[in-house]
């Protein structure tokens, strides 16, 4: 194998390990951020990223379809193909996929969820006809919180907490939320106030290792995330209960995924809740090379082929943050150490949208996350605010 496309809404990580490790790297994305070209022999990306012109809401303009049909123009000239975040395996040649080939029963949540239920911890969840069964079930059960979130989506977008809706006062509101559910297929599910944490897991059609854990980073306004619960980014390692660690491979063994795969968990008063399943290269890979010390690519490739690689414990701490526009704003140049997924310079990033990322590490955590800290007020002070 010598050539790998890359497909997904963000492809600049996995490429640039792949590139370090030989392969002829196409790619296919939404983004098409600056540092994906030294990564990628082949881009081609949604984002026409120009000077003085926005970039848009990502929740408007992504379109997985878009992505897909970039991605088979180009999928004959490759040996294999990597699915990441935002698309799916299924519109691919499944012999050239290297993961899980067929993870729609993971992919959508509800189905995700009837799979684990009576194996694993998880949150009640159902899935919603109109908003009179939500109100239903929500007054039900007073002693409890729900949350509405799409039946398929990552990335924490759209999630919202869920309280009882009527006509008084609030129609605007009540449309848009009856649509949702009514239109695209929405879920609600028993609110779990807790630590998010997630599990990276290498495994085979016969093996599952954890060989990471994590804290997440979760709808953080100091990083201007204004999803309340859109996913930040990570600090790993998370030095905490080792049952974290055989609960995430008894999920992925019992859902039969390969290669590499992510388990989110929530901690409440040492109740260990699954939430969700990414049967597919994580948000962690990065932090993950760093405090390893290992090509997280290579070791994606090897567990496909049967092989889980001899992984060390974790050399250090490693935080990731996904910076968002806190306004309205035109960067300027933003390509110093440590950050990454840089838009062309002078382009429009709209409030709220995902900006740039910076990347840290130490021997210590809290050096780690104040170095984080301090390139994020770095990247802030690199871009202008625009009308």
């Amino acid at each position: 194998m010598e050539k790998i496309l890359v497909v997904g809404a963000n492809t600049r990580a996995v490429a640039c390990s792949l590139k370090r490790l030989g392969y002829t790297v196409y790619s296919a994305d939404y983004f098409g951020v600056m540092d994906l070209r030294s990564c990628a022999d082949i881009v081609k990306s949604v984002l026409d990223q120009k000077p003085q012109k926005s970039c848009g809401r990502f929740t408007e303009r992504f379109n997985p379809l878009f992505v897909e049909e970039m991605a088979l123009e180009i999928v004959e000239n490759v040996d294999g193909v990597i699915c990441c975040t935002g698309v799916s395996p299924t519109r691919f040649p499944s012999h050239k996929i290297i993961g899980n080939s067929d993870a729609d029963n993971v992919e959508d949540k509800f189905s995700l969820f009837s799979k684990l239920q009576g194996y694993f911890n998880t949150p009640n969840t159902y899935l919603l006809g109109d908003i009179d069964e939500a109100n239903e079930i929500v007054s039900n059960s007073p002693e409890k919180k729900f949350i509405l979130k799409p039946r398929y989506g990552a990335g924490g977008y759209g999630v919202q907490i869920f309280t009882m809706l009527d006509n008084g006062g609030g129609e605007s509101e009540l449309f848009g939320i009856r649509q949702k559910i009514e239109d695209d297929g929405w879920i609600l599910q028993e609110f779990i106030n807790g630590e998010n944490i997630s599990a990276s897991v290498l495994s085979t059609k016969s093996e599952a290792r954890t060989i990471l854990t994590s804290s997440q980073i979760v709808g953080d306004e100091g990083l201007g995330q204004i999803e309340p619960f859109g996913y930040c980014g990570n600090i790993v390692p998370h030095t905490g209960d080792v049952k974290i660690s055989e609960t995430a491979e008894k999920v992925v063994h019992h859902l039969s995924l390969i290669g590499s795969n992510g388990v989110d968990f929530i901690i409440q008063n040492g109740e260990i809740y699954v939430v969700e399943v990414n049967p597919r290269l994580q948000g962690t890979f990065e932090c993950a090379e760093v405090a390893l010390g290992v090509n997280m690519a290579e070791a994606h490739l090897a567990a496909c082929e049967g092989h889980i690689m001899k992984v060390p414990h974790p050399k250090k701490f490693a935080v990731k943050m996904i910076i968002h526009a806190q306004q309205r704003s035109q960067v300027g140049r933003l390509d110093f150490e440590g950050v990454h997924d840089i838009p062309n310079p002078g382009v429009i990033i709209e409030k709220g949208e995902p900006l740039a990322t910076v990347l840290t590490s130490s021997q210590i955590r809290e050096n780690a996350v104040y170095s984080a800290r301090k390139l994020v007020q770095r990247v802030y002070k690199s871009v202008k605010s625009e009308k």
